[in-house]
């Protein structure tokens, strides 16, 4: 699978694992070069509190358009060191 936006490859991996139709990355496929952190956390009754990063492509900024859950709860262990995207993020095979 592949993770991209405006036409720059963010994340690449064959390891994904599909929650509620989101696909989560390894931490480690990510070309981190283009990740920013962000302040933004938003909160999910079964999975915990997410945490987002900016994305930042040839001077193109695409806010929160990331997120990950750093200490995920019991239930969603299996996402814990990964990242999913939306915002106008491609996901693809």
């Amino acid at each position: 699978m592949k993770a991209t936006w405006n036409n720059t490859v963010l994340a690449e991996s064959d390891d994904i694992v599909t929650v509620e139709g989101n696909a989560y990355f390894p931490a480690s496929s990510l070309n981190r070069d283009l990740f920013k952190p962000s302040a933004l956390t938003s909160r999910c009754p079964w999975k915990g509190e997410a945490h987002y990063y900016s994305l930042e492509v040839d001077g193109t900024r695409n806010e929160d358009a990331a997120w990950y859950y750093p200490e995920p709860k019991e239930a969603a262990a299996n996402i814990r060191d990964r990242v999913a995207f939306w915002k106008g993020v491609k996901v693809s095979a």
